[in-house]
């Protein structure tokens, strides 16, 4: 059985397709049209290239920057925001004359951690993707689980737990509350918190104020063991809740390797009766493994 995951984003579509032991076989992208119908005719067109080149059919699975609402069946909540308010599966499914499953990104990467990834064998895996913003997946024996409102996962638009008095009431999040999680451990939220200590040069970027923590600079130092407390907090809130197998890092500040020899340090001050045994690991299949989540999408 040949499965093809698209993994459909703001600015780019990507398609890959996985054999039986989910060797890829084929990978391309191409510009997110940023039309509705020339969405679905990007995605067809993709999926006839991949069958046409590989002489089968196969399995479709989208990861989209949103949901499908299990109430209405509509996409909701996505930054692709030409996808809202669409019959997304439904649309493609008559397109391809077959079934599609879609997901949001965060479960997709999660499946894929979960299927063959970091956290192959295990069976609750809490996906986290922490970049520009601030997702979660959750997968349950190598498949998402969604939940009834289609909401598993999004640990990011949630008040950051154990809220310090400087804390309280500081940030603002598009979702429309204030202090998420997202608005504190996303790279975004790390980048403002070096700027509001350190007034000289500006950075763009988590992996520069990384470097400043590897040459001793006091600023950057001191906004990352800030960032560690409240990534240890929003983490341990998890735990706390679901006791996850393994959770896995995806985005960005994923590739920051110090992360996980300091987390064990850190969680057991928040996880209930002071013990952690969690592993928290890096990704496998980085950039790719959402894609691949979407192909997957489909199990054996």
């Amino acid at each position: 059985m040949l499965r093809i995951g698209v993994d459909l984003g703001g600015t780019k579509i990507e398609v890959v397709c996985l054999g039986e032991q989910g060797e890829e076989l084929f990978r391309k992208r191409i510009p997110t049209p940023r039309r509705y119908e020339s969405t679905l005719d990007g995605i067809v067109s993709l999926v006839e290239e991949v069958e046409t080149k590989l002489g089968q059919q196969a399995s479709v699975g989208v990861g989209i920057p949103g949901i499908l609402s299990p109430q209405t069946g509509l996409v909701k909540n996505a930054n692709a925001t030409w996808i809202n308010g669409r019959s997304l599966d439904v649309d493609l499914g008559k397109r391809l004359n077959r079934e599609v499953r879609v997901a949001n990104d965060a479960n997709c990467f999660a499946v894929s951690e979960a299927v063959d990834g970091a956290g192959e064998g295990k069976g609750l895996v809490f996906g986290v993707i922490i970049g520009t913003g601030c997702g979660g997946g959750l997968a349950v024996g190598g498949k998402v689980h969604q939940g009834c409102n289609g909401l598993s996962g999004e640990w990011g638009h949630n008040p950051l737990p154990w809220l310090k008095v400087d804390e309280f009431n500081t940030t603002d999040c598009f979702c429309g509350h204030k202090d998420c999680i997202e608005t504190f451990i996303s790279g975004t939220g790390f980048m403002r918190d070096y700027h509001q200590v350190h007034k000289g040069k500006m950075v763009t970027s988590g992996g520069e104020i990384m470097e400043l923590v590897k040459a001793g600079n006091a600023s950057a130092m001191l906004a990352f063991d800030c960032y560690m407390d409240r990534l240890a907090r929003s983490l341990a809130h998890i735990i706390n809740v679901l006791d996850p197998d393994i959770i896995v890092l995806g985005g960005g500040m994923s590739n920051v390797d110090i992360i996980y020899s300091r987390l064990p340090e850190l969680l057991p001050q928040y996880v209930l009766g002071g013990e952690c045994m969690t592993p928290v690991v890096k990704n496998r299949f980085g950039s790719s493994s959402g894609v691949r989540g979407a192909a997957w999408l489909w199990p054996s």
